[in-house]
């Protein structure tokens, strides 16, 4: 009876064809990613721009579309964090461990120094070099959560979420040459592939691509750099809040948001084993979608006139960004021997 109530109730109702326009959109990216191989991200997200007038104010879409875009996208980061393990930690060594967390900070740090010489803002700096260091989309939608909200954060986030999934995939086909250029076994290969490509699947792919064990180091490294998500995102939410910033409605973001909680919960249930692998992969396929679903209704809300005009230095700063955690994975490789 109250289940029935609830699902009942006005808001709900006004929520539903927003969400199932979103969920349309993820569903058909699905498709068309299992058919013709381009990543399901992209097209969710350039799908979404192609029906941003669903989400103008006054259409029955709107509401659920603008919820979506955000309380969908924090169930799907919280979830990630079943996938995340300390046993991963032991698995490559504390160097390699480091390597993998300097490439993080490091890439975070340059993106707010080079924001400067190119003029951008620090929020859309960290917005670009947190999902160029971390995990690509997924970490684009997580740091987006808490940043102040202005005029131009739909279009940023969009713009971020196109062009490191773009450049994902042009690294997925160039990286495993590059690594065999400059004869890196298994292992090195694996660290290179995992600590430099922005999202997950491209990872895998990367891997998997030169043998079974490249594959496997890869993607180990590359949650590693998932699991930094949470103390980033922690640390930004900090900072935000003693730096004073507010968003578009005068809030401050919260001091421990709910989704880093959830994630920060799941890893460490997880690590202690309380997690049983099925349930840990079920929580995993949840989370892609939640997220595939959110990014179709952040395309949705998403001027495509708009996100064009982000600029010639915006995508020169993404790209640069990019470079760096390149150079400074391979240095390190070499450097660790």
């Amino acid at each position: 009876m109250m289940l029935s109530a609830v699902l009942a109730g006005p808001n709900l109702r006004a929520l539903f064809p927003g969400f199932m326009v979103s969920v349309l959109v993820a569903a058909t990216a699905q498709f068309l990613s299992e058919h013709y191989g381009a990543p399901a991200m992209l097209l969710a997200l350039l799908l979404g721009l192609a029906l941003n007038f669903l989400s103008e104010e006054g259409t029955k879409t709107a509401a659920g579309i603008a919820v979506t875009s955000k309380t969908v996208l924090r169930v799907g980061v919280a979830l990630l964090g079943a996938r995340i393990s300390v046993d991963m930690l032991s698995d490559l060594g504390f160097d390699l461990i480091a390597l993998v967390v300097g490439g993080v900070i490091s890439t975070i740090f340059f993106g707010l120094v080079l924001s400067r010489v190119l003029g951008q803002s620090r929020s859309f700096s960290f917005l670009t070099a947190g999902s160029v260091a971390i995990c690509g989309a997924s970490a684009a939608m997580a740091i987006a959560a808490i940043l102040p909200n202005h005029e131009k954060s739909e279009r940023d986030l969009a713009f971020t979420v196109i062009s490191v999934t773009l450049l994902s995939t042009v690294a997925m086909v160039i990286y495993p040459a590059l690594s065999t250029y400059f004869g890196f076994d298994a292992k090195a290969g694996g660290v290179f592939l995992g600590g430099t490509i922005h999202d997950v699947a491209q990872v895998v792919g990367a891997g998997f691509s030169i043998s079974p064990e490249t594959g496997e180091t890869a993607t180990l490294v590359k949650l590693i750099r998932v699991s930094m998500l949470a103390p980033v995102v922690l640390f930004a939410s900090v900072a935000i809040r003693m730096s004073g910033a507010a968003n578009g409605e005068g809030k401050k973001p919260p001091l421990l948001p709910t989704f880093v909680v959830g994630f920060i919960i799941l890893a460490a249930a997880n690590s202690l084993g309380l997690i049983p692998q099925a349930v840990s992969h079920w929580a995993g396929s949840i989370s892609r979608w939640a997220l595939l679903i959110s990014i179709a209704a952040v395309g949705i809300k998403t001027s495509l006139v708009k996100m064009l005009s982000v600029g010639g230095p915006a995508i020169a700063m993404i790209i640069i960004e990019t470079l760096f955690i390149g150079g400074f994975v391979l240095c390190g490789i070499y450097i660790l021997g």
